[in-house]
């Protein structure tokens, strides 16, 4: 368990030195992936990076969704006159 402490510590840590841009989705898929990557034999590290990378994709297509339906909303409101 201590190994999946210091590896969110180290990973959230050079996270926050790049910008938090970037983190969106990564911490909580690495905490996700390190732990399930500790039960499963004992790949926490290998866990942590499968999790964060799946996070932040899952957080940018999220974005992206997101943005999609703000913009179709925006059209289909015809302007006041």
């Amino acid at each position: 368990m201590k190994i999946v402490t210091a590896a969110a510590i180290a990973l959230s840590l050079s996270l926050g030195a790049s910008g938090a841009v970037q983190a969106k989705g990564c911490l909580k898929g690495a905490v996700v992936g390190g732990v399930a990557g500790h039960f499963a034999h004992r790949h926490t590290v290998l866990g942590a990076a499968a999790g964060c990378a799946v996070g932040h994709h899952l957080a940018h297509k999220k974005e992206v969704e997101e943005r999609r339906a703000a913009q179709a909303q925006q059209v289909q409101t015809p302007p006041h006159r």
